[in-house]
């Protein structure tokens, strides 16, 4: 069920004293960023705010991520689970939302590999006000949107050349470059890869 403010008391409070589990998930890469519980009011408060906001079972109070470190957690959209005593909730987070500094409280996971390509995106994006003469990604950005588009137009005939002409590792690194390019200059024209991906989804639902 996508959550809202209408529908709040709907959840399944009585299970766990008012409280409910709120998974943390990362909405661009998927990765589970942390996890921590809400009460109604802490909830309430999320949906109005857009920050993630939990209730601590500790100091039993309300306490928004970030307050004190600056490392928000952006609410891009809240889901219960079937039984409606869980909560999903994907975010766009503001550094690193462990407390001991890691991107994330599980830092042993393993994205899959469809997902590197949002993380990759993000490392990109960070990249953009670099020194040119320290980050080759910089150094493309400083060459403008004329240069970036020849570049992903000769990677382009380069793995199609790897293709007919060269070995499989040949092929997988020209692959490897384009993909890299291109998400240049998506970042370049300010386009995310999720536009890009919802072409194709739209594309194989019809």
């Amino acid at each position: 069920m996508l959550v809202n403010k209408d529908n709040i008391n709907e959840l399944a409070w009585q299970k766990m004293d008012n409280l409910i589990p709120a998974i943390i998930q990362h909405a661009a890469t998927g990765a589970v960023l942390m996890q921590g519980y809400m009460s109604q009011e802490s909830l309430s408060a999320t949906l109005a705010s857009g920050k993630a906001t939990f209730f601590s079972r500790s100091k039993q109070a309300l306490w928004i991520k970030g307050e004190t470190s600056g490392n928000f957690l952006n609410v891009e959209q809240v889901l219960s689970d079937c039984d409606k005593d869980s909560l999903l909730i994907a975010c766009s987070p503001i550094g690193p939302s462990c407390h001991l500094g890691t991107e994330s409280c599980f830092p042993e996971q393993k994205l899959t590999q469809q997902n590197f390509l949002s993380q990759l995106e993000q490392v990109i994006a960070s990249r953009k006000g670099d020194d040119p003469k320290d980050s080759y990604t910089a150094h493309l950005f400083s060459r403008g949107t004329t240069k970036m588009a020849q570049k992903v137009g000769e990677e382009g005939v380069e793995v199609a050349l790897a293709a007919v002409a060269e070995t499989k590792d040949d092929l997988l690194g020209e692959c490897a470059d384009l993909f890299y390019h291109t998400l240049v200059l998506l970042a370049d024209q300010k386009i995310e890869l999720s536009e890009v991906m919802a072409v194709l989804q739209d594309r194989h639902n019809k």
